[in-house]
C-alpha cells in the first residue's frame, strides 16, 4: 500500500479555504501598534511636501523645483506607505485569512523588497560612520543638496521597525495560512522552461552582484564624476548589500529549480528575500535615474543596465517562486 502525493493547483493555491485566525496575543498586538506608528512620520512628512511645505528640504534642493515627476513620486510613495497600514491590518484581523492569496503576496513581496536592503545597510552605514569612517569632508561637500540629515535619520528608523514588526506579523500569519508550503525538502527538479528561467536569473544575478561589488569598492565605470567625487565607505555599504541581495536570489532561485533532498525552508527564503530586494530596488533606481537629475551628471548606459538587470533578476526569481509554490504537494 502507497501514499499518493496530490498536487494542489495554481488556483488551489489563490482560493484554498483557511483556518480562522486565532485571537492575537500580547507580541502580535505590540508589533501591529509599534508598525502602524511607524508609519506616521513618513506619511506626515509627504503630506506636508504635496501640500507646498519645504520642511526637510534645504536651499538649493532639487525637491524644491515642484516639477510633476516628484509630484508624482510624493503621491505614489505616500500611498505605498499608506498600504503598510492595510496589510498590518490584514495580518491581525479575522477577515485576513479570507483575502487570496495573490492579493496578499504582492504587496508583501514588494515590502520585503524594499524593507529588507534599509534594515541592512541603513545600520552598516551607521557602524561605519561610528568607527570614523564615514565620507570625508572632500565627499560632503560635492553632495547635491536634497534633504536635511534629520529626515534621513527619522524615515530610515521607521522603515527598519515597519520592516522588523512586520516580518513579525507576516511570519506566524503565513505559517497558519500556508505552513505546509515550506515543510519537508524540496523535491523533484523544476521542469523546463522554469529551470532555464531560474538559471538565466541566477547567472544574471551573478553579473548585477559582480558590478555592485565593483564599485562598492572602489570602481569608478560607468559612474559620473559626481558619483566619483561623492563616493565614501557609506556608499561602497549600500552597493555592497545590494549584491548579497542579489546574490541570495541567484542562490535560492538555483536550488528551488534543482530540487533534491535539501530542507526547502532556507533556499525558498534566500529566493523569496533576494528576489524581492533585486526586484524593488533595481525598479526604484531605474526610476529614480529616469527622473530629474540629482546626483550630478547625466546616467551612463552601464547605470540603465545596471538597474534594468536588477531588476528583471527579481522578475525572474519570482516566476521561478511562483512556480515552485504552485508545484508544492500535499500528502
Amino acid at each position: 500500500m502507497t501514499t499518493r502525493a496530490v498536487h494542489t493547483s495554481d488556483t488551489d493555491f489563490a482560493t484554498q479555504p483557511s483556518a480562522p485566525a486565532p485571537a492575537l496575543g500580547t507580541g502580535r498586538q505590540i508589533l501591529r501598534a509599534a508598525a502602524l506608528a511607524a508609519t506616521l512620520p513618513y506619511l506626515a512628512l509627504k503630506a506636508a511636501w504635496l501640500g507646498g511645505s519645504r520642511i526637510g528640504i534645504p536651499d538649493g534642493s532639487v525637491l524644491l523645483e515642484r516639477g510633476l515627476f516628484f509630484t508624482v513620486a510624493n503621491a505614489a510613495t505616500l500611498v505605498m506607505d499608506a498600504t503598510v497600514i492595510l496589510l498590518v491590518l490584514v495580518l491581525t484581523r479575522p477577515w485576513g485569512t479570507r483575502v487570496p492569496s495573490w492579493l496578499m503576496i504582492l504587496p508583501v513581496f514588494v515590502a520585503t523588497g524594499l524593507l529588507t536592503p534599509i534594515l541592512t545597510a541603513f545600520p552598516g552605514q551607521m557602524l561605519v560612520k561610528a568607527l570614523g569612517m564615514g565620507a570625508d569632508e572632500a565627499a560632503q561637500a560635492a553632495r547635491v543638496p536634497f534633504l536635511d540629515p534629520w529626515v534621513f535619520n527619522v524615515v530610515y528608523s521607521g522603515f527598519m521597525l515597519q520592516g522588523l514588526a512586520l516580518a513579525g506579523l507576516f511570519v506566524p500569519y503565513a505559517r497558519e495560512r500556508w505552513g505546509t508550503r515550506w515543510q519537508g525538502v524540496l523535491g523533484k527538479r523544476l521542469p523546463s522552461p522554469t529551470g532555464v528561467v531560474g538559471g538565466a536569473s541566477a547567472a544574471l544575478g551573478t553579473v548585477v552582484a559582480a558590478t555592485h561589488l565593483y564599485w562598492a569598492f572602489g570602481g569608478t565605470a560607468g559612474l559620473s564624476k559626481d558619483q566619483v567625487a561623492v563616493y565614501s565607505a557609506e556608499t561602497g555599504v549600500v552597493n555592497v548589500v545590494h549584491a548579497l541581495c542579489a546574490l541570495a536570489a541567484a542562490a535560492g532561485v538555483l536550488l528551488l529549480a534543482r530540487g533534491g533532498d535539501r530542507a526547502v525552508r532556507w533556499p525558498l527564503c534566500l529566493a523569496w528575500i533576494g528576489s524581492a530586494a533585486t526586484f524593488s530596488w533595481g525598479a526604484w533606481l531605474l526610476i529614480a535615474v529616469l527622473g530629474p537629475d540629482v546626483a550630478g551628471g547625466s546616467p551612463s548606459t552601464m547605470i540603465y543596465l545596471a538597474y534594468s538587470g536588477q531588476m528583471i533578476t527579481g522578475m525572474l526569481g519570482a516566476a521561478v517562486l511562483t512556480r515552485f509554490l504552485a508545484s508544492r504537494r500535499t500528502v
